[in-house]
């Protein structure tokens, strides 16, 4: 079985980075480090408002991911908001979908598949025709996963911070029962030929736990917390860090 993979999210340099107006930190540089520090991939997931990453930014990154042809790129969004025009561009790895309205603070929420199920399949279509490789964000307690192979997804990915939130504050009881759901979750997406990608609030106290009770997670994308964690460790070591938690679990 393969490794899980880890797709580093920088948004969050862009954020700081979009304080000021002098470029620093560059996110290009950023994903330099991090792949130079064996990141198995960048994640991208530009706004409309622009708030993070900025359309320079896709096509910077995307030119330096030629450099490392093993890693891959992931530009996630909504795909009715200007998502497409990105991909056709630049053709990423992977395109991870979001429901996410314009103005919502952070993703917070899967897809509802049955009623947007013919538009997504045409999405998907296209996607597929470009070489591009679709994950659909979904939560744990769906039942939509026979949906979501059937409109011809090839992952989903696994909103996980209601876990997170649990792990922080919950009773042991609570985060065996959300472990349970999140395994039981992937199981079953597994079931009808879809594979697994994991995402929001991971962290290197929650990630182990996450990996070791949720089998074959192809990948996880972590931002929040690996920039945070950067501003104490720096960013190669903190990647490091995560890849030695990735490796034990496996």
């Amino acid at each position: 079985m393969n490794m899980t993979k880890l797709s580093v999210n920088l948004n969050k340099v862009a954020t700081l980075r979009n304080t000021r107006t002098i470029g620093i930190p560059s996110l290009t540089h950023a994903a330099h480090i991090a792949l130079e520090a064996a990141a198995d991939g960048i994640t991208l997931h530009p706004r409309p408002d622009e708030r993070h990453i900025r359309p320079d930014d896709i096509y910077e990154i995307a030119g330096l991911m030629r450099d490392y042809p093993d890693a891959e790129l992931n530009i996630e969004g909504n795909p009715f908001h200007g998502l497409m025009q990105f991909a056709n561009d630049v053709r990423p790895t992977q395109c991870t979908l979001v429901p996410d309205p314009p103005d919502v603070f952070t993703s917070d929420t899967g897809w509802k598949i049955a009623p947007n199920a013919s538009a997504l399949r045409d999405v998907i279509a296209q996607l597929h025709e470009w070489g591009i490789r679709v994950s659909l964000f979904m939560d744990a307690d769906s039942d939509e996963w026979d949906h979501v192979a059937n409109i011809g997804a090839d992952r989903v990915e696994l909103y996980t911070e209601p876990y997170a939130a649990l792990f922080a504050n919950g009773t042991d009881q609570e985060i065996e029962a959300s472990l349970g759901q999140f395994a039981s979750a992937g199981n079953r997406a597994s079931t009808v030929g879809l594979r697994l990608n994991a995402g929001h609030d991971l962290n290197l106290d929650n990630l182990g736990p996450f990996l070791q009770a949720v089998d074959h997670v192809a990948e996880v994308s972590i931002g929040h917390a690996l920039i945070a964690d950067a501003l104490e460790y720096g960013l190669t070591e903190t990647i490091r860090m995560y890849q030695a938690i990735i490796e034990e679990a496996s």
